[in-house]
């Protein structure tokens, strides 16, 4: 009976996928679609998904239930793609495309990576195609997000946290990438050829707490070639200070806030000010 009522609701749910896409010219679907694109580490996060509304409806434990598989959305399940390996929660994860689903409770949430991507809601969910499970802690919300929503926050160069909230709801799941190795060989293999990224290179060194000695000997070159550059001065400025030469840091910035004046650039002026007033 249970396998009849599950072949009934796909095949259900695949009809209503159709009578959508033929409706789109029509009316607008109720629940919204949303693509965000991010830029992570050296390659990119797709997230696909909709939108369901609350609309005055009980949420967790009523419309989307406790301890069941949720879409973790509306319509098709909602799908991520990764341009390369990520840790998704602490968990290794291969880039690729994935089906993201959860089971909501009222203590924690089981946030899960498919590698069924392809599927109407989560009416053919199987276990068996998990490539990543993580358990996180839902917090309360003061004030009700009607719309649900999926974001990314607190991103850097190689972490984020992939956030979703609805009603009073929201867990929030980290990811990481290591992309340190992949940048390194780059700078080794630009600096070997004709066009060498001097000022880049210094700042990541810098960044990234590379050997500054280096980070020095790259940016003085960028400056030999950008004498009418103001940031190259301030970025020379900071890792002539970070390489412990306070008094070559302070001429570096003067000269750069000259050229910014000189060249009206307002925001350099700003930045070569306030590291100059920052030594004092």
């Amino acid at each position: 009976m249970k396998s009849i009522l599950k072949t009934f609701l796909v095949g259900s749910a695949i009809c209503l996928s159709a009578n959508f896409v033929q409706a789109q010219a029509l009316m607008p679907q109720p629940s919204s679609g949303q693509t965000i694109i991010q830029d992570f580490g050296l390659g990119k996060i797709t997230l696909n998904y909709s939108r369901p509304n609350v609309k005055d409806r009980a949420i967790f434990g009523d419309l989307v239930p406790y301890n069941q598989v949720w879409r973790t959305g509306a319509n098709g399940a909602t799908s991520i793609t990764f341009t390369d390996d990520v840790s998704f929660g602490g968990k290794p994860v291969k880039a690729g495309t994935y089906a993201i689903f959860s089971i909501p409770t009222q203590s924690e949430w089981t946030v899960i990576l498919s590698k069924n991507a392809q599927q109407w809601g989560s009416y053919t969910y199987n276990q068996a195609d998990d490539v990543a499970r993580v358990t996180v802690k839902p917090t309360a919300l003061a004030q009700k997000v009607e719309s649900f929503t999926m974001a990314f926050a607190n991103v850097s160069a190689g972490a984020l946290d992939l956030v979703l909230s609805w009603d009073k709801t929201q867990v929030s799941v980290p990811l990481s990438v290591d992309f340190d190795a992949k940048v390194m060989a780059n700078i080794e293999k630009a600096m070997a050829g004709d066009k060498k990224p001097y000022f880049q290179a210094a700042q990541y060194y810098y960044t990234n707490n590379k050997d500054i000695k280096q980070a020095l000997a790259w940016v003085n070159e960028a400056d030999k070639t950008s004498d009418k550059a103001p940031w190259v001065k301030l970025w020379k400025a900071r890792i002539q200070l970070k390489a412990g030469d306070k008094k070559g840091a302070k001429q570096s910035a003067t000269e750069g806030l000259s050229i910014a004046k000189e060249l009206n650039n307002g925001e350099y002026v700003k930045l070569n000010q306030e590291f100059l007033n920052g030594l004092k």
